[in-house]
């Protein structure tokens, strides 16, 4: 049995229903809804969107607790209609993962105090691989984000398990 070593935290569905319910984001902002142009993924489930097909929403996220400098408030999607949290916590998104064309990764590790650590492109390498080597040799990073590398935009986070 393989020892669990990281858990993805995808953004919750109580987050998602407070979204779809309020259509207000945590900044005031108005939640936009739109028909999917890009694949995404939904910060719920960690699926692509199927262009032209699924309802998203648009709205302002800071992926963060404390506020600081590092908060890189930005846009995220999620479905318009209520889907599953990722539950495969303990393995990367395989669709995402396998899709390295229109999900070019790049990993964001901090430390307890939320100051940037480390960053690494994921590239060609193994997602699930690359995320278990720098929990094991970088001791200060306490969690890591993952982030789409060209529109810098965030997807998830991922805890030590």
């Amino acid at each position: 049995m393989q020892m669990k070593q990281f858990k993805i935290v995808p953004l919750s569905k109580e987050y998602a229903a407070r979204l779809r319910q309020s259509r207000k984001d945590d900044y005031g902002h108005t939640v936009i809804e739109q028909t999917a142009t890009g694949l995404g993924p939904c910060r719920v489930s960690l699926k692509p969107f199927k262009r032209n097909i699924d309802k998203r929403l648009l709205f302002t996220h800071i992926p963060f607790a404390i506020d600081n400098a590092f908060n890189q408030p930005g846009p995220l999607f999620i479905n318009a209609e209520e889907v599953e949290e990722y539950a495969d916590i303990h393995i990367f998104p395989p669709d995402i993962k396998s899709d390295k064309e229109h999900f070019p990764l790049t990993l964001i590790g901090y430390n307890k105090e939320q100051m940037m650590a480390y960053t690494e492109l994921v590239g060609n390498s193994d997602v699930d691989e690359l995320i278990v080597k720098i929990f094991d040799e970088r001791p200060e990073v306490a969690y890591l984000h993952v982030r789409n590398a060209e529109a810098c935009c965030y997807i998830c986070k991922i805890e030590r398990a």
